[in-house]
């Protein structure tokens, strides 16, 4: 099982200015406490002790906020952009931070809210020798729909229901073979990811709690959210 994580940390988050005018996006609170901070807990829940922050933008705050890590009861390393990488390119300059003998790693959007069961996640990708595993969330239409029959007559409402799709839900756990895929400079869902041999690449459904934090109404909705999901 791994005990390593990277978390992509370096996002500018625009439309959510001016919370993000002195910090990265995944260090805006919600609830009270850093968007990142909700991943690093169900981290260290499930044996996580190693973090790689993969940052640029306002990588001062992050790094004083997270230090070394022994406050928070991990151990906090740094990946900083000298010249923007594409996450394809930060996940690659972050594996070289990994201890020498990892074999996988948990890689994350840092802007997103899940409740995810990182455990049961890592066995499924370890007893099946996957080079990327990728969690997915089911599909919520961001608006109510109106449903009727053929003759056009409305029969109901449904406000924002479940569709019938997955989507990438921004968690990943990546082999060290997939260091060398990586784009040196590029983004890992379009250089790298459409590529893998299928056999390899596993997805992981996760029908738990997820939302993304694009916009002030995001964090509206999410600040009420987050404290029933995580009580």
């Amino acid at each position: 099982m791994t005990t390593h994580a990277i978390i992509l940390a370096g996002g500018k988050g625009e439309r959510l200015r001016p919370h993000t005018l002195d910090r990265p996006k995944p260090m805006v609170e919600v609830g009270g406490r850093p968007i990142v901070s909700y991943q690093i807990e169900q981290m260290k829940n499930a044996g996580i002790d190693t973090i790689v922050f993969a940052c640029s933008y306002k990588h001062d705050f992050l790094m004083n906020y997270w230090g070394s890590g022994d406050q928070h009861d991990i151990n906090a390393l740094y990946s900083v952009e000298d010249t923007p990488l594409g996450r394809g390119g930060a996940i690659k300059q972050a594996m070289t931070h990994l201890p020498d003998d990892w074999q996988n790693v948990v890689v994350t959007n840092g802007d997103n809210l899940w409740k995810l069961d990182i455990a049961d996640l890592t066995q499924k990708h370890t007893d099946q020798n996957a080079l990327v595993t990728m969690v997915v969330s089911p599909l919520k239409s961001p608006y109510g729909i109106v449903e009727f029959d053929e003759g056009g007559h409305v029969q109901a409402f449904r406000e924002k229901p479940v569709l019938p799709h997955w989507i990438n839900a921004g968690a990943y756990i990546l082999s060290r073979e997939t260091m060398p895929l990586l784009p040196d400079i590029g983004d890992h869902e379009t250089e790298m990811l459409p590529y893998l041999p299928q056999d390899r690449f596993l997805v992981y459904k996760n029908d738990s709690y997820w939302r993304g934090v694009d916009t002030a109404k995001d964090l509206t909705e999410a600040s009420k959210e987050v404290e029933q999901v995580f009580s």
